[in-house]
């Protein structure tokens, strides 16, 4: 992602494939499903799931949805395209089909929803199909000791949250199964505005939540300190943030990965010039 002078993320230029940036990030991800099946498929050892940790409800009404989505200027046809992931994967052959479907939600009722929207299915895939409530993150813990526990599993994990929701200890649990991972990375519209120019912090645990790393990694990856002597002769010290931060974030999230999985995409699908969305593999 980029941002403009008030850190406002931008919607790519309908231009290209794909049209919008959500069409787009769909399209490329309904690519990767394809491939994956594919060759995963010439192996019956593997038993695969496909785990959506934020699946949703098919809808976002809240008002810090619409605000966000107003910050990355999301209209509501591109709203609609963006929660259609579940119902893109389900529409396609049979040949391109996972053993299991994981579907995530905080709320319950936003996971009955989503289960209604998706009642298109038939019968046998129906009976592929789990819906939980709950925190993502637990999810995704449990997902780590499934996989650990019988090496038979295969995942493909998408996450794609409005925000920051993803902790990086539920991800780093998955080091050493055999997961495919889908993540968005919000580097402009959200994690750039936590690291305020001052490098005041005020939401320091959050973003070590985020990448995994301690408040002295934070602030060493993203400020630098020089001596400054004022008007009156007194020395002291001027706390500066790093020049391009959006890929300096990205650059520090990829690196993270790395340390997980093996092989992790270096140049991620990104909305303009700026990575957004590695994807990595064991």
């Amino acid at each position: 992602m980029s941002t403009s002078g008030s850190d406002i993320a931008n919607e790519p230029k309908p231009e290209g494939w794909g049209g919008s940036w959500t069409e787009k990030k769909l399209v490329a991800f309904e690519k990767y499903v394809k491939a994956y099946l594919t060759i995963m498929a010439k192996n019956p050892y593997w038993k695969t799931i496909y785990f959506d940790g934020f699946a949703g409800s098919g809808e976002r009404k809240k008002k810090e949805d619409l605000e966000l989505m107003h910050q990355l200027a999301i209209v509501e046809s591109e709203e609609q395209v963006y929660q259609g992931a579940a119902e893109r994967l389900l529409r396609l052959p049979e040949k391109w089909r996972f053993h299991w479907y994981y579907f995530i939600d905080k709320k319950a009722a936003a996971s009955e929803a989503l289960q209604k929207k998706l009642d298109f299915v038939d019968a046998a895939l129906k009976e592929k199909l789990v819906f939980r409530s709950g925190d993502g993150n637990a999810q995704l813990l449990k997902l780590a000791a499934l996989m650990k526990q019988d090496k038979h599993y295969a995942s493909l994990v998408f996450l794609d949250p409005f925000g920051m929701q993803v902790s990086w200890n539920s991800i780093a649990e998955l080091k050493g199964t055999r997961t495919d991972i889908w993540i968005l990375i919000p580097t402009g519209v959200i994690v750039n505005r936590l690291l305020d120019r001052k490098g005041e912090l005020k939401s320091m645990a959050l973003l070590c939540d985020f990448f995994g790393l301690t408040e002295e990694e934070v602030r060493k990856q993203f400020y630098g300190t020089a001596s400054v002597t004022d008007l009156f002769g007194e020395e002291g010290e001027m706390v500066s943030k790093v020049m391009d931060p959006i890929n300096k974030i990205a650059r520090l999230y990829i690196k993270q990965l790395g340390s997980v999985w093996k092989f992790v995409t270096p140049q991620p699908f990104a909305s303009t010039t700026a990575p957004a969305h590695p994807s990595s593999t064991s």
